[in-house]
């Protein structure tokens, strides 16, 4: 439990980390890296150089901050937040180092406006906080474990097919190398994949969604080639695209996340843009096996025809649910129109007003920052509740409530 006086200091630092949080936070990760650049085989260099992980690391501090007395707020949160450790492999050995660098970081861009007190406060606080999430993430890795086929941390998989799915997404089928079974997970959840990449120091990881439905005897991942090939944002996708083949194998986390379906009877929404639609697929799947008289809506956004993945897969899936409606968006639809189920055009809000928005149903939103930023919004303007709306950002959240820090 922490005093009152450590509540009382730490909630009055709230206003300046809102401030300063991405300076502090970016002062932070060059510092941890410098002196444990053994940490560099655990976190996202592609967040880390477009400054996504310093922004969501500022917008958990500043919310530990306003919340320091009502950590309860925080809990989904930092479920989530913990679901993206526990696939990653944060260990308990790990937070000492964070709040070492973190309180550094702190004393280090605040200056003398960081008096010990403060200091001392936050080291309190960080404390209950660690033990918060520690405790969270040791319930998940028993869990992972537990499950039949299960596992704690990475293990091996064999590429047992490679499929191109559009121009630019290919999908990974993978078995255990051990011939073990593969356990059973929620539709929409992801996996961890780890690579040495020839000529990088450090091993890479990313998060892919999984992209076939539970029950089948492999996992799909369905991979994005982005064009940055001279970045770290590229250097995985295209290292998978080029040189994983079948036969190849990859060092995989147990399935996390908690962007999955809710197991009741409301209608269901899905808003994909372009690869977005990976935990679609899943879901869809899913449905179509358990529950094939759902009513549900699909809307997928790409640029045009040769970017877009699953089309034919949709088309199958819609056979068996004949309840589903689906619609591919293009930007550029030219010599596609004659195919009833593509119209050109985003997703806007004129659309979804001429959709006529069923209030009891559930909203799935995934795609690119801009693309969801646009769809939330324009889902809550047309009344839709924001507990009937559920989105999931590739990468790190980019904030936690509606008050966040400056970026």
């Amino acid at each position: 439990m922490l005093s009152q006086k450590t509540i009382d200091i730490v909630k009055s630092t709230a206003p300046i980390l809102a401030e300063r949080g991405t300076e502090i936070t970016s002062v932070f990760y060059k510092n941890m890296f410098t002196s444990h650049p053994e940490l560099l085989n655990i976190f996202n260099h592609a967040n880390q150089k477009q400054g996504r992980q310093q922004t969501a690391l500022a917008n958990t501090v500043y919310a530990a901050a306003k919340y320091i007395d009502q950590l309860h707020v925080l809990l989904p949160a930092v479920k989530q937040i913990a679901h993206k450790h526990r696939s990653l492999v944060i260990k308990p050995e790990h937070y000492p180092i964070v709040g070492e660098n973190l309180l550094g970081a702190i004393k280090e861009v605040l200056g003398d406006a960081a008096t010990d007190e403060i200091i001392g406060a936050w080291a309190e606080a960080y404390g209950v906080i660690a033990d918060v999430f520690i405790s969270v993430e040791e319930e998940m890795y028993q869990d992972a474990e537990n499950k039949d086929g299960g596992w704690r941390e990475f293990k091996e998989f064999k590429v047992i097919k490679k499929q191109k799915e559009s121009e630019n997404i290919t999908s990974f089928y993978l078995q255990t190398v051990d011939g073990s079974t593969i356990p059973d997970f929620k539709s929409g959840q992801y996996i961890t994949v780890r690579v040495q990449i020839p000529g990088e120091t450090y091993l890479m990881n990313r998060q892919y969604s999984l992209s076939a439905a539970p029950g089948e005897n492999y996992f799909r991942i369905s991979v994005k080639r982005e064009k940055l090939e001279g970045t770290p944002d590229g250097r995985v996708s295209n290292f998978l695209h080029d040189f994983i083949e079948e036969g190849s194998i990859l060092e995989v986390t147990a399935p996390a996340g908690d962007f999955i379906l809710l197991d009741n009877s409301a209608p269901i929404y899905f808003f994909a843009g372009g690869v977005g639609i990976t935990p679609f697929m899943s879901m869809l799947n899913d449905l179509k096996k358990k529950y094939p008289n759902k009513i549900a809506t699909l809307i997928h956004s790409v640029r045009n025809k040769e970017l877009h993945a699953f089309e034919k897969e949709v088309e199958s899936v819609a056979n068996v649910m004949e309840k589903l409606g689906y619609t591919f968006l293009y930007e550029n639809a030219e010599g596609n129109l004659d195919n009833p189920n593509v119209q050109e055009g985003r997703v806007t809000k004129q659309m979804l007003q001429g959709m006529v928005l069923n209030e009891q149903a559930h909203y799935y939103v995934c795609g690119p920052v801009g693309f969801m930023k646009s769809v939330i919004l324009s889902l809550k303007e047309l009344g839709i509740q924001e507990e009937n709306i559920h989105f999931e950002f590739f990468g790190p959240s980019m904030n936690l409530e509606a008050d966040t820090v400056k970026a």
